[in-house]
């Protein structure tokens, strides 16, 4: 399996990072141990999103349009509520 995952940082909630990977819980370790340079400033990091595809074009294709505007715009209609309720916290 591939998976597409959205991340929220701890430190900067309007902060979210998209990416790929075949094996999720080693990822996020990873972003969360500051051994990503792009993700390491807004470190620890939730996961908020993510779907599985079983082929890794697929994922990639996927994680590739979520770093679209169009992309982001439709990751965040869907988060709409989780987001809008992590704002009044």
């Amino acid at each position: 399996m591939y998976y597409v995952y959205v991340l929220q940082s701890l430190k900067k909630s309007s902060w979210l990072y998209k990416g790929s990977t075949s094996d999720l819980k080693r990822r996020i370790a990873e972003h969360n141990a500051g051994k990503n340079f792009s993700t390491a400033p807004y470190a620890p990091f939730k996961l908020i999103y993510y779907e599985a595809y079983m082929l890794k074009s697929d994922a990639e294709a996927r994680e590739k349009y979520l770093k679209t505007s169009m992309g982001m715009r439709v990751i965040k209609k869907q988060l709409a509520n989780y987001l809008k309720s992590m704002r009044s916290q």
